[in-house]
């Protein structure tokens, strides 16, 4: 099978998701964890398969095989969102995260033995008391990754991260990030830049260090800002399918205008129930192991 993404917006030709029926078993597991996982309310399963399925519709029409995960009783709600178990996918294997949120962390046994079904080595794991999340890992070219220095990857994975890096010249950037809403909040690198190509990128200028900021116009990388007022409702979370092709959450309508006037194809959702009540946009929603 092939295999390696290092790059956020070459075309997507191999993805693993989570449907809800899978991630949330039922409505009494949904009852039993959706308070205690800081979802801003209770998702329901029946839109939430709704929205899931028509998501999963833009992937394969954007040419993306699509791998299901199978129900796993070491997960959770939370297993929804399959890109955060694994901090990257490279040209020699996988390398496994350990989450932050510890009530994750069950997740990373569940995304291995997918792996090993899938027929693709795990190039290396991260080990306590190290932490990354896939979410904070951003691809700026194939030998250049940022990584956000946040309450969900702390010093030492990315010390890992770096370690097990190394052998393919790979350059890993630690970009430290503020502590916004806290350590119970969702703050991810991802939360407020998504490439959509390798000179483009939307970014929410508010939370966007200076030193990265910096860097991107070093790299001469143009930058489209999130209006206020579509931060909360996941507008910055774009998922780029190809380069300038990219699918994101209905309900950002200026983010969405912006986009196209940089020449962007943009394809909208609903994920009332799959995205903002658990606080994850399109690109959390998948696992790509291929980007062509």
């Amino acid at each position: 099978m092939s295999y390696v993404c290092q790059s956020m917006v070459a075309p997507l030709r191999r993805v693993i998701v989570k449907r809800p029926e899978e991630a949330f078993l039922d409505e009494a597991q949904v009852d039993a964890q959706w308070r205690t996982l800081g979802y801003l309310d209770r998702p329901d399963l029946a839109r939430a398969g709704d929205e899931h399925r028509r998501f999963v519709s833009l992937l394969h029409e954007a040419g993306a095989d699509v791998i299901p995960l199978p129900a796993d009783l070491r997960t959770g709600l939370d297993s929804l969102y399959t890109h955060d178990p694994v901090a990257a996918v490279t040209e020699r294997g996988v390398i496994l995260a350990r989450m932050g949120k510890e009530a994750r962390r069950g997740e990373t046994d569940a995304m291995a033995d997918a792996f090993a079904r899938l027929g693709i080595p795990v190039l290396g794991r991260i080990h306590e008391p190290g932490t990354i999340e896939g979410g904070d890992a951003l691809w700026l070219d194939r030998q250049t990754v940022a990584v956000g220095r946040t309450y969900r990857t702390n010093a030492d994975g990315i010390r890992q991260f770096r370690t097990l890096l190394a052998p393919l010249d790979v350059e890993v950037i630690d970009v430290p990030l503020v502590h916004w809403d806290g350590p119970g909040a969702v703050l991810h690198l991802m939360s407020i830049i998504s490439l959509l190509d390798d000179d483009l990128a939307v970014v929410y200028d508010r939370l966007l260090p200076i030193p990265f900021r910096e860097l991107l116009l070093h790299r001469r990388v143009q930058m489209v800002s999130l209006p206020q007022e579509e931060y909360d409702s996941i507008g910055c979370n774009v998922l780029a399918v190809a380069p300038r092709r990219c699918l994101m959450l209905s309900g950002n309508p200026k983010t969405a205008q912006r986009l196209r006037q940089a020449g962007c194809e943009v394809q909208e959702f609903d994920g009332a129930d799959i995205c903002l009540k658990g606080s994850g946009g399109p690109t959390c929603l998948t696992r790509p192991v291929w980007r062509e």
